[in-house]
């Protein structure tokens, strides 16, 4: 299935807020498996926010990976491989195997140091290749407005 019509299947949400939150910093994808790169976008949030599940999925790790709170959302029906969600810094709420609903707390955002601000790192993975998450969020239809005023 194709991921735009995949979006319209899933119904996510923004996994913190509303309001939807300030965007920190972007996804910028890196030329190669082992480059450098921003694997994800930072969203604007200050520890003990709610982390929510965009939509529904199975949690399929929730513990630490270098000194730091992660939390992986797998969502089914979204093709083979699946897409996985992945959260950073968070204090998990959930276990691994645990089904949840889109809108469910599944973590809190942790103190961390990978933004100067507080903040979530919100990834997201088909396989092992890395999509902007901003794909998944909602968004307001385009409109075209009049040339010259």
């Amino acid at each position: 299935m194709h991921l735009t019509a995949l979006i319209l299947t899933l119904g996510l949400l923004w996994p913190v807020g509303p309001p939807p939150p300030e965007i920190l910093r972007g996804w910028q994808p890196p030329p190669g498996p082992y480059a450098a790169g921003h694997r994800g976008v930072d969203l604007a949030a200050p520890p003990g926010t709610p982390v929510l599940a965009p939509t529904a999925g199975t949690v399929t790790f929730a513990g630490p990976v270098g000194g730091r709170g992660v939390l992986t959302l797998t969502l089914p029906h979204s093709g083979a491989p699946p897409l996985r969600t992945t959260f950073t810094p968070v204090t998990p709420l959930v276990k691994p195997g645990t089904r949840v609903a889109a809108g469910t707390p599944i973590a809190r955002v942790a103190p961390g140091t990978h933004c100067p601000e507080s903040c979530l790192h919100w990834g997201l993975l088909r396989g092992d290749r890395y999509l902007n998450p901003l794909l998944l969020t909602p968004r307001a239809p385009s409109r075209l407005l009049p040339v010259g005023g």
